[in-house]
């Protein structure tokens, strides 16, 4: 009677076996499948200006402040103009605010 336990993990053994065989990239259904490279890849920054059509967006940190154990950031969204040459020519705010709220682990007094 044990050899039936034995005989269904073995069989289990070699399904796993071959279905690793199978995903692997010796198998033969892989065979013309490169996983590698041939040649490395080469990434070349681009310099990216904003157009002069649409204001440029972004968000600027209004206050900081503390409050049981947490640090609370508010951030206030701008709306910036600049002309041709990158200078900024108006900067109005949104309306949007965001917060952001973390552990103060500076205080932290139980570490």
């Amino acid at each position: 009677m044990k050899k039936r336990p034995l005989f269904y993990l073995v069989l289990l053994i070699l399904t796993l076996v071959f279905a690793a065989y199978l995903d692997s990239p010796f198998s033969v259904i892989n065979i013309n499948h490169s996983y590698t490279a041939d040649q490395p890849v080469i990434a070349e920054p681009a310099d990216v200006q904003p157009t002069d059509d649409e204001p440029e967006v972004v968000e600027k940190l209004e206050k900081t402040e503390k409050k049981d154990g947490y640090i609370i950031e508010t951030y206030q969204e701008y709306e910036i103009v600049r002309d041709k040459d990158g200078n900024i020519v108006s900067s109005e705010p949104t309306g949007k605010e965001d917060t952001l709220k973390y552990w103060d682990y500076a205080n932290d007094k139980d570490r």
